[in-house]
């Protein structure tokens, strides 16, 4: 008798249950637009992997709520896309318009398609529909498209060497990519390199067995680093390209340079440093009226050498450094005056006057010195 009782009562409330669940519907879906199709009745809606789509929902509100939300979430197998909205209050029996922009997510492995669900949340703290199959979209991959998996340099570059640059690329678009180029450059250095990376497969015509056939590249290119690189952070910019595609990447790449100046001022002089492994040519040209003591400068590899400086009575000037036609360094001089240099007739004048001196000590010399005593001896006869 209790028994019977208990299930009478169980059931009576698994009912109330289901009465309550089915009351506590916020809205009615009417259509779901993608990209301006309607998906009443339409299964074949495809697209593209990584992209932003426009989706049109137009519900009819069952109660009359406050606060509410709406939610849309495409299921992946590893990753989900969500785009929400704020809606806020709603009446019963009216209808309700609104557009989310939901980005499709790039999960495709080893496929150039595959479905993902669209799922739909409109809710409340009080209410609450959800359709968990709202409609079902195909993903395709991009038809060319490439991903650059890694960008590899040492963390930290000193001026004046050569890096290699490890770059690895993956075919993920939808179709074969033929012939591909890529360029890495260092804009504000001015350096640029370019290698030949060739071609990839799609991921559904790759092989383990064949390198020729693969969707996946490794290469290297080298990159020298100007030795006048100042020291700071830079921006290594890789770009993949062949007659199908363009894609570019950045990496901040970190330069040190304890010789970032090839032309360092030392008082009056200048001092020019070679800090590379060659023997460099430097012309030195000082703004009029200054001059300087050699104006072509051959400085050894890993040393340096010093140029006098002349101001000629000027306290501000600028002594420009070139190597070859380049201009490789600027240095000011200001408030600092130069000993000016000893024309031909003064070094004469300066010589007499140190001879006169000289012969009017020897002069005094002898004339202050005392006659040496005669001493005579006795005589016997």
């Amino acid at each position: 008798m209790n028994a019977a009782r208990f299930l009478v009562s169980l059931v009576a409330v698994m009912g109330l249950l289901l009465v309550t669940v089915s009351a506590a519907d916020l809205a009615d879906v009417e259509s779901v637009e993608i990209n301006g199709i309607d998906e009443s009745g339409v299964k074949d809606i495809s697209v593209i992997a990584g992209e932003t789509i426009p989706v049109k929902i137009v519900f009819e509100s069952l109660r009359n709520a406050s606060d509410v939300r709406l939610k849309l979430t495409l299921e992946g197998t590893k990753i989900d896309s969500e785009a929400d909205v704020f809606v806020g209050d709603v009446e019963s029996g009216k209808r309700y318009v609104k557009t989310l922009n939901l980005k499709v997510p790039y999960e495709l492995q080893d496929e150039v398609s595959d479905d993902l669900s669209l799922e739909l949340k409109i809710w409340n703290k009080d209410f609450r529909t959800e359709l968990s199959d709202v409609m079902v979209l195909r993903v395709q991959r991009p038809s060319y498209n490439v991903a650059v998996m890694s960008v590899s340099t040492s963390q930290t570059i000193a001026a004046g060497e050569t890096i290699p640059v490890d770059i690895v690329l993956k075919n993920v678009g939808y179709n074969d990519l033929d012939d591909l180029y890529v360029t890495a450059k260092i804009t504000a250095l001015g350096i640029e390199r370019t290698g030949y990376f060739g071609d990839l497969v799609a991921v559904e015509n790759s092989s383990d067995d064949d390198d020729k056939d693969t969707d996946t590249v490794r290469g290297r290119l080298f990159m020298d680093v100007p030795y006048s690189a100042k020291p700071g952070i830079y921006n290594l910019e890789v770009e993949v390209k062949n007659s199908d595609m363009t894609l570019n990447k950045v990496k901040q790449i970190a330069i040190e340079n304890d010789f970032a100046e090839v032309a360092i001022k030392s008082g009056s002089n200048l001092i020019l440093v070679n800090p590379t492994n060659k023997l460099r040519i430097y012309n030195v040209v000082a703004d009029s009226p200054a001059t300087v003591s050699e104006s072509t400068i051959v400085v050894p590899a890993g040393s340096s050498r010093t140029v006098m400086v002349d101001s000629h009575g000027a306290e501000s000037f600028k002594v420009n450094v070139f190597s070859g036609t380049a201009l490789v360094g600027t240095v000011d001089f200001t408030g600092v005056k130069a000993t000016q240099a000893s024309s031909p007739a003064m070094i004469l004048i300066v010589v007499l006057a140190i001879v006169f001196v000289v012969l009017l000590a020897v002069l005094i010399v002898l004339m202050t010195r005392k006659p040496a005593k005669e001493e005579f001896g006795e005589s016997y006869y």
